[in-house]
C-alpha cells in the first residue's frame, strides 16, 4: 500500500485534530500537524510530506506566505498543496490557485 504522507498547518486547535482525526481514518494517509507557518517550516524537512493542507488565514504567517517559504525548502518545490479556508466566492478561491494551489476547501 502507498502511503500518503501530508502536512496539515491550521491555527485552530478543534479544526486542526478534526481533519487530523478525519485523514487518519484512512490507512492511505501518514499525517503531521503543525499549528503554525513557523512550526510548518521546522518539521517539514524531517517530515517530507507529499501533500500540503494550508489554513489560509492564520497569525503571524498566513498560508500564502507558508507556503512561499515551504517551496523554497529543498525537495518542497512541486509538493502539490491545496488550501482550507472560510472565505468563500470565485475571486478567493481563484487567488489561492494563482498562488500555486491544486484545490481550494
Amino acid at each position: 500500500m502507498n502511503i500518503i504522507k501530508i502536512l496539515i498547518v491550521e491555527d485552530q486547535p478543534d479544526i486542526l485534530e478534526i481533519i487530523k482525526l478525519s485523514l487518519e481514518l484512512y490507512d492511505s494517509f501518514e499525517v503531521a500537524e503543525c499549528g503554525s507557518g513557523e512550526a510548518a517550516l521546522l518539521r517539514a524537512s524531517e517530515f517530507n510530506p507529499e501533500v500540503l493542507l494550508l489554513d489560509y488565514m492564520m497569525p503571524d504567517m498566513s498560508g500564502p506566505q507558508t507556503l512561499e517559504k515551504l517551496r523554497q525548502l529543498p525537495g518542497l518545490a512541486d509538493v502539490p498543496a491545496i488550501f482550507l479556508t472560510a472565505r468563500v466566492g470565485e475571486s478567493a478561491e481563484s487567488e489561492m490557485l494563482a498562488l500555486g494551489a491544486i484545490e481550494v476547501i
